[in-house]
């Protein structure tokens, strides 16, 4: 035998032995999970307009719900204006932890401006466009099955999940429970999940202080729950939201005459038929708000009556030539008057103050939008449309006291806008 086969024969095993171990070794690798990287992106969006005011309710009957933008802006008014600018961040620490950040700057009105008939926007002292922090949540994943905890100042259950991009258009105009003053963002608790594995039923609640981005002023809590169900491989969407909040709890004694119970509940339904190119929908809307019109009588004393709201959104988006343009238009109807002739049919009431200016029962409202929606590039929309609130009187009769504006109709905001809209980072409503 010579060196060269004896040598062959005494390493053949163990060259053997190191191919298969260097082959198992190869399987592992191709099987082994991804190591987790902590990452994290950058997004935003902005969305302006072009306004010219064609009418002009001269009343200012708009100053209720939403409080329109455009109340008391004089006819023939033309301006640019900035009406949202976000800048967000989102952080994914572990396949478990998640964070985000956002901050926003809505409405650039300033004392002085044009559309500053109304309200102010996010400004400085000296007028200038400025941000704010509007989101700031951890979100812990599936702390158990099919659900997250999130933490911090988040979105509320009533708005982004579903209804919010459902619609598609916040760049046009807010939800209804959002026009209402329902917080689309506060700070607080939330559970969020799906009760099955292609998440077709879902629900989503939370405790919040129900002020938005502002501290807590009282020990009340926001209670928010929504539940909701897809069907027809999730074409046909239902959605059902209530939430409560206590706003004044005080007991009558002798030491303190004025006392009263003041609270708010809103109940709403969602139901939508939605594909990628056509989307139809109704949002329908109930607030009932216990003692939140104080009359005052003939005596000098003061009685609290309660009061409900309704609200109802037709809506409808789609695409008119492939993902180049398409089309939207929106209906609503919103009535707070319900219960009001408890009020103006008591001949011991001589006036009367309604607490809650969202919801002021003498003034019913109608919205009608629609416009195109070009859409140059990927997530870039230039969107010609017109807008107009429409404001009639709830009461019967004229008294002045009761009824300084008089009956029927009061008066109609219209206004044509080329709004121009981008987002980046982040998916499209419109177009998802």
């Amino acid at each position: 035998m010579t060196k060269e086969i004896y040598t062959k024969k005494i390493f053949a095993p163990f060259l053997l032995m190191a191919a298969i171990s260097f082959q198992l070794r190869a399987q592992d690798a191709d099987t082994a999970k991804p190591v987790f990287k902590p990452h994290g992106n950058i997004w935003g969006l902005t969305f302006g307009d072009y306004v010219f005011k064609g009418n002009a309710d001269t009343v200012g009957s708009g100053q209720g719900r939403g409080s329109n933008q455009y109340s008391k802006v004089p006819v023939d008014s033309r301006y640019f204006q900035f009406r949202r600018v976000y800048l967000g961040y989102n952080y994914d620490m572990s396949p478990k932890f998640s964070v985000e950040i956002l901050l926003a700057a809505e409405n650039d009105l300033a004392p002085g401006s044009i559309g500053n008939q109304n309200t102010n926007g996010d400004v400085l002292t000296d007028g200038k466009f400025a941000p704010f922090l509007k989101l700031a949540d951890l979100r812990w994943k599936n702390i158990f099955k099919g659900t997250d905890l999130v933490m911090g100042q988040m979105t509320t259950p009533s708005f982004p999940l579903l209804s919010e991009n459902i619609w598609g258009y916040r760049s046009v105009e807010r939800t209804i429970a959002d026009m209402l003053g329902t917080p689309s963002y506060d700070e607080g608790i939330a559970l969020q999940g799906h009760f099955d594995p292609k998440a077709n039923f879902g629900y989503n609640v939370m405790v919040g202080t129900g002020n938005s981005a502002k501290p807590a002023t009282n020990n009340f809590q926001m209670f928010y729950g929504d539940i909701w169900a897809k069907f027809f491989d999730q074409k046909l969407v239902i959605d059902l939201y209530q939430d409560y909040e206590k706003l004044n709890w005080t007991a009558i004694d002798t030491s303190n005459a004025n006392g009263y119970h003041h609270d708010r509940n809103t109940t709403k339904l969602l139901i939508a038929w939605t594909v990628p190119k056509f989307t139809v929908g109704i949002e329908a809307l109930q607030t009932t708000l216990l003692g939140d019109v104080a009359a005052n009588t003939l005596s000098n004393r003061t009685f609290y009556y309660t009061t409900f709201a309704t609200d109802v959104s037709l809506y409808v988006r789609g695409r008119l030539y492939k993902d180049k343009l398409g089309f939207f238009a929106r209906y609503d109807n919103y009535d707070p008057g319900h219960k009001i002739s408890e009020i103006t049919d008591n001949p011991r009431v001589v006036s009367y103050t309604p607490l809650t200016s969202a919801y002021d029962p003498t003034t019913k409202q109608q919205f009608l939008t629609f416009g195109l929606d070009y859409t140059p590039f990927e997530n870039v929309h230039l969107m010609p449309n017109f807008y107009m609130n429409t404001y009639a009187c709830t009461l019967p009769s004229a008294d002045y006291n009761l009824n300084p504006k008089g009956s029927g109709v009061l008066g109609t905001d219209a206004v044509y806008r080329l709004t121009i809209y981008y987002i980046f980072g982040k998916k499209d409503p419109v177009r998802y």
